[in-house]
């Protein structure tokens, strides 16, 4: 296994723009720091660098290869970070912003469990279905749905959510139950405006190739808790994630329809920005969150 030395040798080096200034913060000095990356080269049998008196140029394998290295480097300061934030005071604000209807779901749980172990750390959560600067707007992380931003960011991986087609029993009473997603256009479908694909275009599967399908209905929202409650009573169909009606659909308040032919599974991820300075309670934030979600996935996933 190559030595974690050339990863980092090779990240300060090209961060740094010269020998000379990632000799000085390796501890090495120039004519070393320019034989282990000519070493480096003959090792791996490609050239990394294009040399110049006046500036460092990366080739194509170079470019590869600096994208791993920049993950080693990261990963020792996060290692260094973590083993250095035991000693932490764990007190302070962490500055969450969510969509609306992650906020209105698992998060107050998992926030409140949370208080109940570190009671000195006061969360501030932000409810905005508008996609955050969180960098700008001074946020320590984000919860997002489908869409990631940058690679600048990080994103935490908290959950696949299912979602569902599903009305009332009392409207499948007078409308009847459809049976192909082409039925769909005979029915009252409500439509939940905060979504990538568009409020009434509804996303199913054939041959598990995924495809939209119109619909129409006399109610649109970007509020879910609202939709939700048009379904449960009886003014038309909802397509939404899972855990939103897990309760309503065990119940039987609300009842599950084209089961096989929808096709909408979003992650859940916790956005934050790469930083090597990231606060002990945001990391166990983060951890908490991330064991929450998994603790309750059968809500989220048929």
């Amino acid at each position: 296994m190559r030595s974690t030395d050339d990863y980092l040798i090779f990240y300060h080096l090209i961060e740094q723009g010269s020998f000379s200034k990632a000799a000085d913060l390796v501890g090495l000095t120039k004519s070393v720091v320019s034989k282990r990356i000519t070493r480096l080269e003959q090792d791996l049998g490609v050239q990394l660098l294009y040399r110049t008196t006046r500036k460092l140029t990366l080739t194509e394998a170079g470019e590869v290869f600096f994208a791993h290295a920049r993950e080693v480097y990261y990963s020792v300061q996060n290692a260094e970070q973590a083993m250095s934030g035991l000693g932490e005071s764990l007190t302070g604000t962490i500055r969450i912003t969510v969509p609306t209807i992650s906020g209105e779901l698992l998060l107050p749980q998992a926030i409140a469990e949370f208080s109940a172990k570190y009671p000195d750390i006061h969360i501030d959560m932000d409810l905005d279905n508008r996609f955050v600067d969180i960098v700008a707007e001074g946020f320590d992380l984000a919860i997002r749905t489908g869409a990631l931003p940058d690679s600048s960011f990080i994103a935490r991986r908290l959950v696949e959510a299912h979602w569902v087609i599903c009305g009332a029993p009392e409207y499948f009473a007078r409308q009847g139950v459809p049976k192909v997603p082409a039925e769909l256009t005979q029915h009252n479908c409500l439509a939940y405006s905060y979504q990538e694909t568009g409020a009434k275009e509804w996303l199913f599967k054939d041959d598990d190739k995924p495809y939209t399908l119109k619909v129409d209905g006399n109610f649109t929202t970007n509020n879910a808790s609202a939709l939700r409650r048009a379904a449960l009573f009886g003014q038309g169909l909802v397509y939404v994630p899972r855990v939103l009606v897990a309760e309503d659909l065990q119940s039987g308040a609300l009842i599950e329809v084209l089961q096989e032919q929808v096709g909408k599974r979003l992650g859940i991820y916790a956005i934050y920005p790469y930083t090597r300075h990231q606060p002990m309670k945001v990391k166990l934030f983060i951890e908490h969150l991330y064991q929450c979600y998994q603790k309750h996935e059968a809500k989220f996933s048929s």
